[in-house]
Order: structure tokens, then C-alpha cells, then sequence
């Protein structure tokens, strides 16, 4: 795709996008031939799962499409977010995630030559970053910050004051990434809106801002590394992708919600037509039909609604595509000793909790005879033991 022109760049990079700010930055780039410099930030805390493929593909697509890609594995940002990470973790998760989000990318299909990863704490400790920091504190009231962080911020009625500097540090890591624009899910929404009024108060331009939309999980919510059942790891096995996939909430006749084909429209779809033929096939051997071949989410919604694409037809076809590309991802990982290492450093496997021994008492038929309550031996002063002169002048 390096032979686009800048029409069709301008496509693949708003594909499947929620919201688009500014896009004119972008458009202006590109029609001078340049690349634009796009970031998208994760906070090293959960470890990712196949959520994390709907911005995957879309930082896959952003590639295609010329874009040089800063992804910034915000250690910091973890930390403050409500102490999620515990800071002796931190170090190994970032590792984790680098050596994840770069096989995550290559199993879409493209280069990642042009992916610069960068570790939050390596500017954001600097003195300018800090000055900074307390230029946009007194600019900022506490209202706007956390309605910034809304979204994206663990909040409660007494919220630890680093919740509150999160959105801050996320603002100015446009500046300080030197990017176009900021990449990130329809969450963020508020916090860009707002990175669009601070910086220029600080004297910094403004940056294009693109939002891919935030899908069902496989239990119609959102997913999440916190629930074994909504979530797929990157390192499941094939059995275990095809039980949580069975175990998927699909409605028969029901398009809106569900999180299977989202899945295709954000992620297989897109994919496919990265590896140079987009379509969907969901096979009908067990009916004796022809399989159906998909281009469009249109035509798929559209056949789910009548009934004639079923949750029993789209389920095996969603595992397949699913694990395909997965495969990729976890021979990279067992071709990977380092990988492998940083895997039980960074995630630890809970202790097991050892049975406590019940304490039955003392005073029962066969018990042992309780330890002696006699007085200790009298203390010793420079090596020598005391005297009781009263009891030896009774003898």
C-alpha cells in the first residue's frame, strides 16, 4: 500500500473510525507529501487480550497508510491510575507489552519498521515536563480535570489526588512526543477535547485527534482483562478460544450489540484486505451449502437480521478467523525465551493460599500436658546471676 495516493491514505486512516477531530492537520500533511507522526498510549497495567486488536488494526491500517506510529507504554500513567500497577511490575510489563503489541501488529500484516515505542518515565521525570506540569495545574481547575478524566480515570468520593494529574500527563504528552496527532478508543473522547483547549494555553498547537469506537465484549459488555469470561488472551490455546467464543452472547436476528460482528467489521475484515483480499468466509459444510463470502458489513448485518447468517454458523467462522490470527502471535512467543521470562515476572501466578491449621485446644482427654509456667532464670548482670538475699537468709 506505499503506492496510495493521498486520497486513498486520507481513506485507510478514517476506516472504521467513531470521531475524527481536526482531520484538516492530517489532510494538510499528507497533501505535502509528509507522513504524519500519530500516538497511541497504553498503560502498562492489565495484560492485553484481543481487545486490544480493534486498535491494533487500526494502527495496522495507519501504517499502510504512511503514518509513522509512536506507541507510548505509559508506565507512569499506570501508577497513577488508582496504584493498578504495582511499581516492581511496572519494569517487566513494559517489556510484556512491547514484545505483545509488536507481534499483535506483524500478525495484521504489516511492517513495524516504523513503529517507535517509547517508555513514559523517559521524558515525563524530565524538568521541562515538570515545569510544564505545573503551568497546566494552575491553569486547570479540579472540575475540568476530572471531568477530562472521566472515562478513563478510576474516580470515587475520595480519589487519590494522582487522578487528577493523569488527564494533565496525557495532554502534554502530545507536545512531548512531537506527534500530529493522538490516537485512542471513543473513551477518551473528553480527555481530547480538552488537550485541545489546555495546550494552546501553554503556547503549543493544536493536535488531530482520532477515535476508533469501543466494542462488546463477548458478553455484551465491554471487555475487560479483569474478566476471565469477556475476554480472549493473546496466548490462548485453541481449545480455550473456540469454549469462550461458544459460550458468546448472539442473538439470533439481533445485529446491534453484537460483539461477534463487530469483531469482523473491526478487525477481520480490515485485516483480510491488509493481506490483500478483504473478505469474510463463513463455511456451511454441515448444511450441504455453499459458503457465504462477505466484502461488506453491510450484506453481513443484513443476513444475520434475516436469519440467514446464524450464531451457529458465525461463531465457528469468528474462531477460525480469530485464531488465525493469533497463531502468528503465540509462535512468536514460543520462539521467544526472553518473552517467555518476562511472562511470569511481569504476571506473576497467584500464590496458593496455604490451608490454616485449626486449633482445637488444649483441655481435652489425651491432651499434652500445657508448657511449664515457671518463672524464667533470674536475670544476669555482668555474667553473674542475681541473689535473692531475702530467701537465702530464711535458710
Amino acid at each position: 500500500m506505499a503506492s496510495l495516493d493521498a486520497s486513498a491514505r486520507m481513506d485507510l486512516i478514517k476506516e472504521n473510525l467513531a470521531e475524527f477531530l481536526n482531520p484538516e492537520i492530517l489532510e494538510d500533511i499528507i497533501k505535502e507529501g509528509r507522513n504524519p507522526r500519530i500516538y497511541w498510549g497504553t498503560a502498562t497495567t492489565g495484560r492485553p487480550h484481543c481487545g486490544y486488536l480493534v486498535p491494533g488494526v487500526k494502527m495496522a491500517q495507519l501504517l499502510a497508510a504512511g503514518c509513522d506510529l509512536v506507541i507510548l507504554l505509559a508506565d507512569i500513567h499506570g501508577f497513577l491510575d488508582n496504584l493498578k500497577a504495582p511499581i516492581e511490575l511496572v519494569e517487566h510489563r513494559v517489556k510484556y507489552y512491547r514484545f505483545a503489541i509488536t507481534a499483535l501488529l506483524q500478525a495484521c500484516g504489516v511492517q513495524t519498521d516504523k513503529v517507535e515505542f517509547v517508555l513514559g518515565s523517559s521524558y515525563q521525570k524530565s524538568p521541562d515536563y515538570i515545569m510544564d506540569i505545573y503551568k497546566m495545574c494552575s491553569l486547570t481547575s479540579e472540575h475540568d480535570a476530572k471531568k477530562a478524566g472521566a472515562e478513563v480515570v478510576k474516580q470515587s468520593a475520595n480519589s487519590p489526588l494522582s487522578g487528577l494529574l493523569y488527564p494533565i500527563l496525557q495532554v502534554l504528552d502530545e507536545q512531548y512526543l512531537n506527534v500530529d496527532a493522538q490516537f485512542g478508543g471513543l473513551d477518551q473522547r473528553k480527555l481530547f477535547t480538552a488537550a485541545k483547549e489546555w495546550l494552546p494555553k501553554l503556547g503549543y498547537r493544536q493536535r488531530a485527534h482520532l477515535m476508533n469506537d469501543m466494542i462488546p465484549g463477548l458478553q455484551g459488555g465491554k471487555m475487560s482483562s479483569s474478566d476471565e469470561n469477556s475476554k480472549i488472551d493473546l496466548l490462548d490455546s485453541p481449545e480455550n478460544v473456540t469454549k469462550k467464543i461458544k459460550k458468546a452472547e448472539a442473538a439470533p436476528k439481533v445485529a446491534e450489540g453484537n460483539g461477534l460482528l463487530a469483531y469482523v467489521e473491526h478487525v477481520f475484515l480490515p485485516v483480510a484486505e491488509l493481506k490483500g483480499k478483504r473478505e469474510f468466509v463463513v463455511l456451511r459444510e454441515r448444511d450441504g451449502l455453499e459458503p457465504l463470502v462477505y466484502s461488506t458489513i453491510a450484506q453481513m448485518r443484513s443476513d444475520y437480521e434475516n436469519d440467514v447468517l446464524t450464531p451457529q454458523l458465525l461463531k465457528p467462522a469468528v474462531t477460525k478467523a480469530l485464531t488465525d490470527i493469533l497463531i502468528p502471535i503465540q509462535e512468536a512467543y514460543n520462539a521467544s525465551k526472553e518473552w517467555q521470562e518476562i511472562t511470569l515476572l511481569a504476571f506473576p501466578p497467584p500464590e496458593k493460599k496455604q490451608k490454616k491449621v485449626k486449633k482445637i485446644g488444649t483441655r481435652y482427654a489425651g491432651a499434652p500436658p500445657e508448657p511449664s509456667t515457671a518463672a524464667p532464670p533470674a536475670e544476669l548482670v555482668d555474667g553473674v546471676a542475681g541473689v535473692n538475699l531475702d530467701s537465702s537468709a530464711k535458710s
